[in-house]
């Protein structure tokens, strides 16, 4: 947490930590008042219960709070996943294709790499198909996951902001050997990416096989 790689990171983070810190507090305040009750109404010192009449500006008020933070929580939650779901139109697109147990990369020339390899600072956007069961891309690093759907075409999109190398899992049960469906996304800078973009289609169409003329 607070150490994310991707334009999304803050935001995520940031929705987590609102969330935590309104269930502690309310944890903290609950635990008090139980705690607090439990002593000054013990038997010991109330042995004859009292009625007490309801008070409406009470019921009120733990309704309206209550509403309020969770109207923001979900504001919160909203707000972030609009930018997750709102792709830029000059987006590099990536195919991913998720089978037992491993990914595959298919770039828009053709090339497929079992390694996601994207540029620094730029929009990505993975079209995400399945081979077979249900599957789930998740880049903890940028935090992004979504579901990879036998049958259905999904999608998602990031914009890394450091150079490295990031952990790709499957976050979706998918079989024996779920927990090996690892692979990586390495991020380079621009030149860097265009050179190794150049020479890895260059290979893949020097290991094409030539055609048969008929």
């Amino acid at each position: 947490m607070f150490s994310g790689a991707s334009t999304f990171a803050d935001a995520v983070d940031g929705a987590f930590l609102f969330i935590l810190v309104i269930s502690v507090a309310l944890l903290v305040l609950i635990t008090f008042l139980m705690i607090y009750f439990v002593i000054k109404y013990n038997r010991k010192r109330h042995k004859k219960a009292v009625n007490i009449e309801g008070s409406l500006p009470l019921e009120i008020l733990w309704t309206v709070i209550p509403t309020i933070l969770v109207l923001a929580m979900f504001w919160y939650g909203w707000y972030g996943y609009k930018k997750i779901r709102d792709v830029p139109e000059d987006a590099m697109v990536v195919q991913v294709s998720g089978q037992m147990w491993q990914w595959s990369f298919t770039y828009e020339n053709g090339l497929v790499t079992d390694t996601l390899y994207v540029p620094v600072d730029t929009p990505v956007r993975l079209n995400l198909i399945s081979l077979d069961v249900n599957h789930s891309i998740f880049i903890p690093a940028f935090r992004v996951k979504e579901d990879v759907i036998p049958n259905r075409t999904n999608f998602t999109w990031f914009q890394a902001t450091n150079v490295g190398s990031y952990d790709i899992a499957c976050a979706e049960y998918c079989g024996l050997l779920h927990a090996y469906m690892y692979t990586k996304v390495v991020v380079m800078e621009e030149e860097d990416y265009s050179q190794w973009f150049v020479t890895a289609s260059a290979e893949m169409d020097a290991g094409e096989p030539e055609e048969i003329e008929s």
